[in-house]
């Protein structure tokens, strides 16, 4: 079986990892979770992220088929839209993503916001299948974290998004609208399943206590024996008290507001008004 060179690109502004996942003998390439930056102070966004990353896969001669988000990201804002201006490519996301859409038009009030997944090219379903390069890929949804998570499974390689951390960090929060501890569980026991020396990418990395470098690669026998919230040893009923127990201290992600409104759109911003500005709606008292 083939498998995937993996560049990383970590954005420590908000501790984000974007990969492209590319086929050692075709060259032909997927972009996962790419970042558009984001000034929450003044409103500027910039291009400064996506653009080392396209300038890597331009540099290797890579041809993207595939831009692919794992979830409808809380915490940044995608930089699908500028990886696929420049070098093309399909964007995708997990069919649940209408979940999510629903769940936050209402509270944006965006009447004219589709909750069909259109935005995106292409929704990928529990099983699907597909190909970078010679390389087989296969979709896992991974719901809990939110209901459209999605783990991507390209040859000995799974991207998990916000599903799992690193073992030394744990696991993702389940608060949000549509997120389950007791899902979250289920998913990742889907994840464990593989064979234990699959390579497991994560989304992001905080520097667990302790941890004085940035990290985001394991293994699914690394997470089986030593994640803090869920290995061999920790029961549904455990990882569900040890979750949620959690969850409620936990604030809002600085970005989610912001980072909703355009990752529900496929990582598009918002039309301008009449004046030409766009602008992002921030709702009181509500997330």
């Amino acid at each position: 079986m083939n498998n995937p060179d993996v560049k990383a690109f970590f954005d420590e502004a908000t501790f984000t990892v974007s990969y492209v996942v590319s086929d050692p003998e075709t060259g032909r390439a997927a972009v996962i979770d790419p970042v558009l930056d984001y000034d929450p102070h003044s409103g500027r966004t910039g291009t400064a992220s996506a653009d080392a990353l396209v300038a890597f896969v331009q540099d290797a001669d890579l041809t993207v088929d595939w831009i692919l988000e794992t979830h409808v990201h809380a915490d940044h804002l995608s930089g699908a839209p500028r990886v696929h201006d420049a070098l093309g490519g399909t964007t995708a996301i997990g069919a649940n993503v209408t979940a999510v859409q629903r769940a936050f038009r209402d509270i944006f009030n965006v009447d004219n916001l589709p909750v069909d997944g259109s935005q995106f090219d292409h929704v990928f379903a529990d099983g699907d299948t597909f190909k970078v390069g010679n390389i087989e890929a296969r979709v896992i949804a991974t719901p809990g974290h939110t209901p459209a998570c999605v783990t991507y499974v390209i040859g000995d390689s799974a991207f998990v998004g916000d599903t799992l951390f690193m073992p030394d960090f744990g696991t993702a929060r389940t608060d949000f609208p549509g997120g389950s501890a007791a899902e979250l569980y289920a998913s990742i026991q889907k994840i464990l399943a593989l064979p234990g020396d699959t390579r497991l990418f994560m989304c992001h990395d905080y520097k667990a206590p302790g941890r004085d470098e940035f990290a985001w690669e394991t293994s699914v026998a690394e997470q089986r024996a030593s994640n803090i919230h869920i290995n061999e040893r920790v029961s549904k009923d455990e990882f569900v008290a040890t979750r949620e127990g959690r969850d409620s201290e936990l604030g809002m992600p600085k970005l989610i507001l912001p980072s909703l409104q355009v990752n529900l759109r496929a990582g598009h911003l918002p039309d301008p008004e009449d004046n030409d500005i766009r602008y992002l709606k921030i709702p009181l008292d509500t997330v």
